[in-house]
């Protein structure tokens, strides 16, 4: 399995709430059709710092959903909240465990 983080910095804060609704809404649809999903977390780290880690089960596929983002974006019209390009870490998943979490 493959995992991409993107640390998106300098987001607007004022529009966090719009974006967790597009991301939900609009994003997350398309995302999971893209052959090998396997998920999507989107994190809200405060002061206008937005993560996302996506999982895929191919690198190819990671990167065919990294088009798809930076498309969503521009097509959302997102550029001015989210306005510096994300700083991007992926690669292989080479630990893991299954058990989760129940969020409250």
């Amino acid at each position: 399995m493959h995992a991409t983080v993107r640390r998106y910095e300098g987001v607007d804060t004022s529009r966090t709430n719009e974006l967790t609704s597009k991301v939900n809404e609009t994003l997350l649809p398309k995302l999971s059709n893209v052959p090998g999903f396997k998920g999507y977390y989107l994190l809200d780290a405060g002061n206008g710092v937005l993560s996302s880690v996506s999982l895929f089960q191919t690198s190819e596929q990671a990167e065919e959903s990294a088009n798809l983002v930076a498309k969503w974006i521009s097509d959302e019209n997102l550029n001015t909240a989210i306005p510096n390009p994300p700083k991007i870490t992926s690669g292989e998943i080479v630990a893991h465990s299954d058990h989760l979490v129940a969020v409250a």
